[in-house]
């Protein structure tokens, strides 16, 4: 075991783990996080996503001591009483279904669009395809990113 400090969403935390443990272990079960899931563990569903650098990040394979950023998930966009402009536009396009893949939906495409305020429909689909959805909710997912696009620009 081993002490280890992590900035979350804003706030400082100490945790006492395994070096190895995956980030996303740490996130759900020491910090009580809830955005990111455990799906596949091998990086290959999107559920555990987070942002790291600016960049959407699988937490699921990568051990909590290799994190040396600022890790962002789900819940450090914004609030229930105030979310962020891309978790607006998800609720206001009913962007859901059971849930399970929108922190890895939202946080996808929220570091395409930071990266590429202008990416075609095209890039968007492509970047999507890379966080499993069985909910069939595609479209107004894809509705919904492009509101958020929208209004951003």
């Amino acid at each position: 075991m081993a002490s280890i400090s992590l900035r979350v969403n804003g706030h400082d935390h100490t945790v006492d783990v395994d070096p190895e443990t995956p980030l996303l272990y740490v996130l759900s079960d020491e910090l009580q996080l809830r955005g990111p899931k455990f799906g596949c563990g091998l990086a290959q569903c999107g559920a555990c996503t987070v942002i790291l650098r600016g960049h959407a990040v699988r937490s699921c394979v990568l051990p909590v001591t290799a994190v040396k950023e600022e890790v962002t998930t789900l819940e450090g966009l914004g609030t229930p009483e105030k979310p962020h402009a891309i978790q607006q536009a998800f609720i206001d396009e009913g962007a859901a279904q059971c849930g399970f893949c929108l922190s890895g939906v939202i946080l996808t495409a929220k570091t395409l669009l930071d990266e590429n305020p202008k990416a075609s429909d095209e890039q968007i689909r492509e970047s999507m395809s890379n966080v499993l959805c069985r909910c069939f909710t595609h479209t107004r997912m894809l509705r919904a990113i492009k509101r958020y696009q929208a209004e951003r620009a």
